[in-house]
C-alpha cells in the first residue's frame, strides 16, 4: 500500500485483502475503541454499528479479565458457537473484528487476521 492512500483507503484495502484471502468469512470490520465502526465488509444483513459496539465492548472486557489474571496485554479474543465464531483484535487504538463459519481452517484464519491487525494498527 503506498503513501499516497488515505487512511480509509488503505483500511479498506487491509479488509479487501483479508476477504480476498479468506473468501468464506462472513465479515471484517474496525471498530474505533469507543465503538464506532471505521470500516467494515459485512454480511448484508448485519448491522455494522451494532458490531462495531459490541466489538469495542469485547475489547475492553478483554482487557479488563487479561489485568485481573496478569496475562498481560490483550493482543486477540474469541467467541465460538455452533454456527461460527468471532475473533477480536486489539489493533493500536481500534479493534478488528473477524466472524468466520464453523469449521474454518483456524490456522489460517489467525495468520491473515493477524497480519491484518497489524496493518491496521500502523494506521490506528
Amino acid at each position: 500500500m503506498t503513501s499516497t492512500m488515505s487512511k480509509q483507503e488503505v483500511l479498506n484495502a487491509t479488509l479487501s485483502t483479508l476477504r480476498a484471502n479468506l473468501p468464506e468469512l462472513k465479515g471484517v470490520l474496525v471498530a474505533t475503541a469507543d465503538g464506532l465502526p471505521i470500516a467494515q465488509t459485512m454480511s448484508a444483513g448485519t448491522d455494522a454499528n451494532r458490531v462495531a459496539a459490541m466489538a469495542a465492548t469485547a475489547l475492553g472486557l478483554g482487557k479488563r479479565i487479561g489485568d485481573t489474571v496478569g496475562s498481560g496485554v490483550l493482543t486477540e479474543m474469541s467467541v465460538s458457537g455452533t454456527d461460527g465464531m468471532v475473533f477480536f483484535y486489539a489493533a493500536g487504538r481500534g479493534v478488528l473484528a473477524v466472524v468466520a463459519p464453523a469449521g474454518m481452517n483456524l490456522g489460517l484464519l489467525m495468520m491473515e487476521a493477524r497480519d491484518a491487525a497489524t496493518a491496521v494498527s500502523s494506521v490506528l
